[in-house]
């Protein structure tokens, strides 16, 4: 087992207010999944993926990541676990400007205990992995978007972390971009990544194996992504939108062709 959250709850003051944002949450994901969770604003899934990431601790319940018991630790150990267990993918990649691809890859490594020594070699392994192994010296500036979060995603593996986490990934490409990113992310899990995205967007999320919605800090539904029935109605609604588009007469396919 990767990933083991029981009775998780984080509770925010603001004020005098008190702010419920997890409501005992159970989540148990295993060693090479592809999970995608999905909710509304204030569902609580931005505040789970911190908690998922080790940024932040719950006022109650526990999470266990490969069996270690996270809500017991302090800063430091923390720290390490975020450094060699958890790799992170944001929206806006986060990169140094004005460092190259190589070095905002190798970033990580400088930080941990093990594996700073050939960094610079696994730096290029994992670029490579990617496929920009003729980008490495190229700067965030002189990439596509596409490159920029493909560079994010070779940082997020070049400790080859437990789990791969991927807050809104797609949140700032083109859907032509965002397909060869999430094309990627289905090539690592076929490699053995467990890997775990938050998104609002349905079809980034059906090509995950399994959708968690949230709901007010509390899990409303989780399934298999061919079981949901809410991505099984906008999969319906997407292939009757394009039998229409495709029934549409056009001017040139009127009798007589256009006027």
């Amino acid at each position: 087992m990767t990933i083991r959250i029981s009775e998780l709850w984080k509770i925010y003051r603001v004020g005098t207010e008190k702010v419920q944002a997890l409501r005992g949450v159970d989540l148990h994901i295993r060693a090479n999944e592809f999970v995608a969770i999905m909710g509304s604003s204030g569902s609580g899934k931005s505040t789970l993926m911190n908690i998922l990431g080790c940024l932040d601790q719950p006022t109650a319940g526990k999470y266990e990541l490969n069996g270690r018991p996270t809500h017991k630790m302090g800063a430091a150990a923390l720290s390490r676990v975020r450094n060699e267990e958890i790799g992170f993918v944001f929206q806006s990649f986060e990169l140094l400007n004005r460092a190259s691809a190589l070095d905002n890859v190798m970033l990580p490594l400088i930080y941990s205990r093990t594996n700073f020594w050939g960094a610079k070699k696994r730096a290029a392994e994992a670029l490579d992995r990617v496929g920009l192994s003729n980008r490495m010296d190229h700067r965030p500036n002189q990439l596509s978007g596409g490159q920029r979060q493909r560079v994010a995603v070779a940082r997020a593996l070049v400790n080859k972390p437990s789990i791969l986490l991927a807050d809104e990934p797609t949140g700032n490409l083109d859907s032509k971009t965002s397909e060869e990113i999430i094309a990627l992310f289905q090539k690592l899990h076929d490699e053995g990544q467990t890997i775990v995205v938050v998104t609002h967007e349905e079809d980034i999320a059906g090509h995950a194996r399994r959708i968690v919605r949230l709901r007010d800090g509390r899990i409303l539904s989780d399934h298999p992504t061919e079981a949901d029935p809410v991505h099984r109605e906008f999969l319906a609604r997407a292939a009757l939108m394009a039998t229409e588009a495709v029934a549409v007469p056009t001017a040139d396919s009127l009798p007589g062709g256009p006027p």
